[in-house]
């Protein structure tokens, strides 16, 4: 079996992998397809993000699905050959944030594809898988190309569920990668009446003019595009921030009335915050970080219909071509999300 492995900066490699046997409660899956993430793209041109570093060759990947090949004793509710969507968030039940209801933020997480800890959470960029049955979303009347972006997607329903109230609010959603116009996607599903979204390539705009944005926004071009939207004290009532530029953080901050609410979903590293105005203006911040139940919620929308996918999706390469997949979905001009194929 292979693997897609980063060894530093622009320093991939396709190389072989131990292929394990499910143990009691765990499945074999064959991968399908898997989305190149963000992160994936700080380990490949960075060799991390912020002060994660790669301190040890990783298999990268964690937006994955495919069939599963194998059953370990004790699984129930899965088959041979159904197509299920892999969480890759693995909590451990246990420790004290766990035990608070809080799993996304447990204090022993393996998620795949990670460099907080050390040694590394390998990931799922690989042939084969074996995972826990419980992180197993069946994916039944979904290509194996939509049940991947289930981990995207759950990102952006717990953004918009930590947001708090959205039926009729005013939305300004900064940075339109795949999070921003997923977040679009999701924000409108919870009733949001308008959408602002703003980014620096015309490419990407298109896409969330496409998602549902009302107004769309290139603040390269034109860098006070903003300024309608901050007189007064702001007239926003929540502003997703997907970019992780600070530049971004701080108009949109400008843009919020008094006691909106701000949620940071872009990671790029610590930026500077104008406090005066979070204070001044009571604004509420919080931060938004992975999923847990949202991830079933996801493929369930989606095989309902009632969120589409399915245009984001605008590359696939075999994974002998990862060199091209990644240089690609570096391309912001070309690509919005970019997968490999495994079979």
């Amino acid at each position: 079996m292979k693997a897609l492995y980063a060894h530093a900066a622009h320093d991939l490699r396709l190389e072989p992998c131990e292929d394990a046997v499910p143990e009691p409660g765990h499945v074999a899956i064959r991968m399908r397809r898997g989305g190149i993430c963000g992160s994936d793209l700080h380990y490949y041109h960075h060799g991390g993000f912020g002060t994660v570093r790669l301190r040890e060759p990783m298999i990268l990947g964690h937006e994955v699905a495919g069939e599963v090949s194998a059953l370990g004793d004790g699984v129930t509710g899965l088959s041979v050959g159904d197509l299920v969507a892999v969480s890759p968030s693995r909590p451990c039940g246990g420790c004290g944030e766990c035990l608070r209801g809080l799993p996304n933020q447990c204090l022993n997480m393996r998620f795949y594809g990670s460099a907080m800890p050390f040694p590394h959470i390998q990931g799922a960029f690989r042939e084969t898988l074996v995972a826990h049955a419980a992180q197993c979303v069946k994916a039944d009347g979904l290509s194996a190309a939509q049940a991947a972006m289930a981990e995207p997607l759950a990102v952006c329903l717990h953004a918009v569920r930590n947001a708090g109230e959205m039926l009729g609010r005013r939305v300004l959603v900064t940075g339109c990668g795949p999070i921003g116009v997923l977040t679009i996607l999701a924000a409108r599903r919870a009733g949001a009446a308008e959408i602002i979204a703003t980014d620096i390539a015309d490419a990407v705009l298109d896409f969330a003019k496409a998602a549902g944005a009302d107004v769309v926004l290139n603040t390269r071009t034109a860098p006070d595009a903003l300024k309608p939207y901050q007189q007064a004290k702001g007239s926003m009532d929540i502003h997703f921030e997907c970019s992780g530029a600070e530049s971004a953080l701080a108009a949109g901050i400008a843009a919020l009335r008094p006691r909106g609410v701000l949620v940071q979903l872009g990671l790029s590293g610590d930026m500077t915050l104008p406090m005066m105005q979070v204070t001044a203006k009571e604004l509420m911040l919080r931060g938004s970080f992975r999923f847990h139940e949202e991830f079933a919620i996801a493929v369930d929308l989606m095989r309902k219909g009632l969120i589409d996918v399915t245009p984001l999706i605008t590359h696939s390469y075999p994974l002998i071509e990862f060199e091209t997949a990644f240089a690609t979905a570096s391309d912001r001009s070309k690509a919005m999300k970019v997968q490999l194929e495994f079979t």
